[in-house]
């Protein structure tokens, strides 16, 4: 069986260098889109389709201090992902080593896993005549050959540290401990959404981070079945309606066309 591998990343660390960015964008050849119009191509903070790694800058502003902050945004490969429960071409899988893919030979566009997220991390190619879905796959192929994500490789500040879930999550309890308080105690990604294989420590709130702090630690697919299996009563209901609506068009069309055949006559 395999090792369920992922990433710990230390808020506290992070100097918002874009590093990690540019090295998912270099290796996953995704081309540099513009923040803002007119400026140059570069590194954006919302994700999309061609930017699947973010470092979203926040400052707040704390008992008359400025706080600023620093978060590594991307795909949370939840132990059970809703993009996965969601899916009805079966484009996404959870990998046995932790890593949630997308086959985009599979992939129909349907943003079914876009809605199903609850860190919105599936993103849509808006621009393509026949669009599919982007996401990040924890480097998948790298990862399968022992490599790091080339975001983990590239980091240095060591903000990001990949490895077997399970060590990590006891890494960042021991960094919590031994911090003197540095760290709050909260490690996100241990339960939320019922558990994922990024996960994150931090010196600040986390509501004064770019995390999702509103995600429930029930597991998401536990909601999205309730949902989903309702779907093929749906298209059955929508494909008898539109089978119906078709053979009435076709008989009012015959019967139009033998009226005026009559009129003619």
């Amino acid at each position: 069986m395999a090792k369920v591998m992922g990433m710990l990343i230390d808020l506290s660390k992070c100097m918002g260098c874009r590093g990690c960015q540019v090295a998912c964008k270099q290796w996953n050849n995704l081309p540099g889109e513009q923040t803002a119009l007119g400026s140059d191509y570069t590194n954006p903070q919302q994700r999309s389709a061609y930017t699947w790694t973010t470092i979203e800058f926040l400052t707040t502003e704390v008992n008359g201090k400025q706080v600023s902050t620093f978060t590594k945004g991307g795909c949370m490969h939840c132990n059970e992902p809703a993009c996965v429960s969601v899916c009805i071409a079966g484009a996404l899988e959870k990998q046995e080593n932790g890593a949630v893919t997308l086959d985009h030979d599979k992939c129909i566009g349907c943003r079914y896993c876009q809605i199903g997220c609850p860190f919105g991390v599936p993103k849509y190619e808006y621009d393509k005549a026949i669009p599919k879905m982007q996401k990040c796959d924890l480097c998948f192929d790298r990862i399968s050959a022992g490599m790091e994500p080339a975001c983990a490789a590239t980091c240095p500040s060591d903000a990001i540290q990949f490895g077997e879930r399970d060590e990590l999550l006891a890494q960042a309890k021991e960094r919590i401990a031994k911090g003197n308080g540095k760290y709050i105690d909260h490690i996100y990604g241990e339960h939320e959404a019922g558990g994922t294989s990024v996960m994150y420590i931090s010196a600040v709130p986390l509501d004064l981070t770019a995390l999702n702090t509103d995600v429930t630690t029930e597991v998401i697919p536990n909601f999205t079945w309730k949902a989903m299996k309702q779907l093929p009563a749906l298209l059955g209901v929508v494909a008898t309606a539109s089978l119906g609506l078709l053979a009435y068009s076709t008989r009012r069309s015959k019967l139009e066309a033998e009226q005026k055949g009559g009129d003619a006559q």
